[in-house]
């Protein structure tokens, strides 16, 4: 991680209901307080791009999260994650 980026977590992953073959991983900061939203595309079966544990985000892509509940539960997600995976695992 570099000084430019915020290591985010991953606390949520769901298929889309409205676009088949859409994924969207939701990475957050372990407080909870930021998110970063990817849409992947699974293009076939064979789609061998791996979900990490972590990613370094670049901070001006990162949304606040509002609700408090919602926060929270990533929080909480967060630290999960932090504490049973090394931020290069294969989630």
């Amino acid at each position: 991680m570099s000084e430019e980026t915020v290591r985010v977590w991953l606390v949520e992953r769901t298929y889309s209901d409205d676009e088949q073959n859409l994924i969207i991983l939701v990475y957050a900061t372990p407080d909870g307080e930021r998110y970063l939203r990817k849409e992947r595309a699974l293009t076939s079966f064979s789609d061998d791009r791996p979900t990490t544990a972590a990613i370094d985000a670049d901070p001006q892509n990162l949304g606040q999260v509002s609700d408090p509940a919602e926060r929270e539960r990533y929080a909480e997600a967060a630290s999960e994650m932090a504490s049973d995976h090394a931020p290069t695992d294969t989630i």
